[in-house]
């Protein structure tokens, strides 16, 4: 009998073709978990920009950037809802490739636990609260994603600070500050260790982990803080939008003529210099 013949009759190349879906998916897994994180640093960047001097008119700025202001003359809301959108579908994709890892029952996840416990094997440990937080970011994430698709214009010094304060969601933000941290840095670390992305050992990869995790939440909940800060002195003002009382002149020159017609004035800026 052929070699062929053999492997054709024993199943072995069925086998050796199913054996490549595992993979793919760890892969796709690997690739929107990583996307994922990426994005969520540059968008805790972006919502830290209240943090700065004058940082209520730099967020304002950042806002104005991803609506299109400075580029088409006016807000487009929905520039914003695609964005959001495009992120729920990696955030779903992931989430659907990661479940089929999760423990299938009660059962199963006891019995994790126990040999966690047992072994006390601190990677293991990891992957039990990357499941945890996951779990809780089935809710806290899809809620958010869905917020900003519907609410995109919604976004700002006061709307945001509004959101936060005044319409009571500031637990909510914390819960989901503190689950994506946890869960974005135990992935970034495993996703390193799993593919060898970086030529340094486990023990400087978990301390470049917690490093990060300790300044990322260190800054989103300062970051929190001063939206309820913002939040709580314009409590009395809840649905007023903010507007800037002056920007750099290479701003004021690419905003809408028929906007901050004063400080033109006083700045000598024509308003046909203006997009």
């Amino acid at each position: 009998m052929s070699d062929s013949i053999f492997i054709i009759q024993s199943g072995l190349a069925e086998g050796r073709r199913k054996s490549r879906l595992p993979g793919l998916l760890d892969i796709m897994q690997s690739a929107s978990g990583l996307v994922l994180a990426l994005f969520m640093w540059g968008h805790m960047f972006f919502v830290a920009s209240i943090l700065l001097p004058q940082g209520e008119t730099i967020m304002w700025i950042v806002t104005r950037f991803f609506e299109g202001y400075f580029f088409f003359g006016r807000s487009i809301h929905w520039l914003v809802s695609c964005v959001a959108a495009f992120v729920a579908l990696v955030f779903v994709t992931h989430a659907l490739l990661a479940v089929r890892k999760f423990p299938a029952g009660y059962r199963q996840f006891r019995a994790i636990r126990s040999h966690t416990r047992a072994m006390r094997h601190e990677d293991s440990t990891l992957w039990i609260w990357q499941v945890y937080t996951g779990f809780l970011l089935f809710f806290l994430a899809s809620a958010h994603l869905y917020q900003m698709m519907i609410w995109p214009q919604n976004i700002g010094p006061y709307a945001s600070s509004d959101r936060v304060w005044s319409d009571g969601l500031w637990p909510f933000y914390l819960a989901m500050l503190l689950a994506v941290e946890l869960h974005a840095g135990i992935g970034l670390y495993r996703l390193a260790v799993k593919w060898d992305l970086l030529p340094a050992s486990r023990v400087f990869l978990k301390r470049l982990k917690w490093a990060l995790t300790a300044f990322f939440l260190i800054l989103g909940l300062a970051t929190l803080g001063a939206y309820m800060k913002i939040g709580y002195e314009h409590r009395y003002q809840v649905g007023e939008r903010y507007t800037p009382e002056t920007l750099p002149d290479w701003l004021l020159r690419l905003a809408p003529a028929e906007d901050f017609q004063e400080l033109r004035r006083m700045r000598t800026i024509p308003a046909e210099e203006a997009r």
